[in-house]
């Protein structure tokens, strides 16, 4: 399969340099050519699949013959190796909790499944690959234990300094190796606009072999679209005839981005929900069809605070503008001050701890229900683990936060982290210099 740049359709490459690339050269983002449609009788029986095994189906039918299949189900195997439960949560409600992975968020899925890639295809080369990844929070944990320790690939990840949890910096910053840290003095848009332009620079092109980990790679973004059918075979199983409602707690869209690409392979989807904090530049668009991107504001859902979505290329490429959006997707913001009341009202009701993106997601449901009056069931993903914000939640709701093994291994480990001005020129001085 041929992918394609939003910015011109005519600006083309195969699976792997799509994925080494990370961005055409245009500056546009990479989109598969032609979404192929899934057997409705595979759809009409996913509750009888396991999760690798729908992983492997999808996968195989977006990447045709790029890998072959018995490398592909490896590469499954173990990059879908932990589970992603639809938890009920109210009647006809379930959280989808995609945290169960080495870094406690949603997008170990991408990290993991791009790594593999990445080394699969970097068996045939001989030059290093050197990923430059931004991070608002649960990017830069996942690349870095996704990558961690895989030959011939560098990592280095930017995050704003003072605006990540301390779980989430522990994380990206104490397991050396093939993993650099950047602290940047700024945001993530900064970080974000500093990694577009090292792609963009004709010297670290020709010197370096870049790549990116971000959702700007389709690698991580063909990964995430699994687990929306894994969440359809659950609810079949559990009953459910109706397509769902799926609330996604979004910032650089690409989350959202996986699950309409899942929805266009014949996913039955009755509506998607953006649900971001804010930083509400998309719910602004479906109501008056203006984007306007600004700064972010650093808010408690920190891993979506983002002020120019990069995903938001390919919403428009997937759907049209705002009115042809607004027939699947709606769009909600919510303040931190809701977020707190929805964590606290949750835990009330249920004794289940939701983190700050999930109980935006948890809202962004609530609201379009109420507008909507929907039956159908509904799902609000859940993408990092309570724990990675232990200054959110009051005294006793924190026994309540199970800590999980994976936070075990970084205790006592010091913090590896360079830091450095919002300047391009520092970066690029810092990739050249190995």
């Amino acid at each position: 399969m041929q992918y394609y740049s939003t910015k011109d359709k005519h600006t083309k490459a195969d699976f792997p340099q799509a994925v080494f690339q990370s961005l055409p050269p245009d500056n546009g983002l990479y989109m598969p050519e032609k979404l192929p449609r899934l057997e409705e009788a595979f759809i009409k029986k996913l509750g009888g699949f396991s999760f690798p095994e729908i992983a492997f189906r999808v996968a195989s039918a977006l990447l045709e013959e790029a890998i072959s299949a018995s490398r592909l189900r490896e590469i499954i195997d173990e990059a879908v190796n932990f589970p992603a439960p639809a938890v009920p949560l109210g009647k006809d409600t379930y959280v989808l909790e995609l945290f169960h992975g080495p870094s406690l968020a949603f997008k170990d899925f991408g990290a993991r499944f791009m790594s593999r890639v990445m080394a699969y295809f970097l068996e045939q080369q001989t030059r290093p690959l050197d990923i430059l990844v931004a991070t608002s929070g649960d990017t830069g944990g996942a690349v870095a234990l996704g990558f961690y320790d895989v030959p011939h690939i560098r990592v280095t990840i930017l995050y704003p300094s003072g605006k990540v949890s301390p779980v989430q910096e522990q994380q990206l910053t104490t397991l050396g190796k093939n993993i650099r840290a950047l602290e940047v003095k700024g945001s993530f848009d900064d970080c974000q606009r500093l990694v577009k332009q090292a792609f963009l620079d004709p010297e670290l092109s020709k010197t370096l072999q870049l790549s990116s980990a971000n959702s700007i790679n389709i690698a991580r973004l063909i990964p995430q679209t699994f687990y929306y059918f894994h969440a359809w075979a659950q609810l079949q199983q559990a009953g459910h005839t109706a397509p769902p409602v799926f609330s996604v707690p979004s910032g650089n869209f690409g989350n959202l981005t996986a699950g309409v690409m899942a929805w266009k392979m014949g996913l039955p989807v009755a509506r998607f929900v953006a649900s971001t904090n804010v930083n509400d530049e998309v719910p602004v668009y479906l109501r008056t069809g203006v984007f306007e991107p600004r700064p972010s504001l650093h808010t408690l859902s920190n891993a979506m605070d983002v002020g120019n979505p990069s995903n938001f290329a390919r919403l428009l490429e997937l759907l049209g503008g705002a009115e042809d959006m607004g027939g699947l997707l709606s769009g909600y913001s919510f303040t931190d001050e809701a977020t707190r009341e929805a964590i606290r009202s949750v835990f009330t009701q249920h004794g289940y701890v939701m983190c700050p993106h999930t109980a935006v997601a948890y809202l962004g449901l609530q609201e379009f229900r109420r507008e909507s009056g929907t039956g159908n069931p509904g799902v609000f993903l859940s993408t990092a683990h309570p724990c990675k914000f232990p200054d959110v939640y009051e005294t006793d709701m924190q026994p309540a936060i199970v800590l999980p093994e994976q936070l075990a291994s970084l205790n006592g480990k010091q913090k590896q982290a360079v830091v450095m001005e919002n300047d391009f020129s520092q970066l690029k001085e810092i990739l050249l210099r190995g």
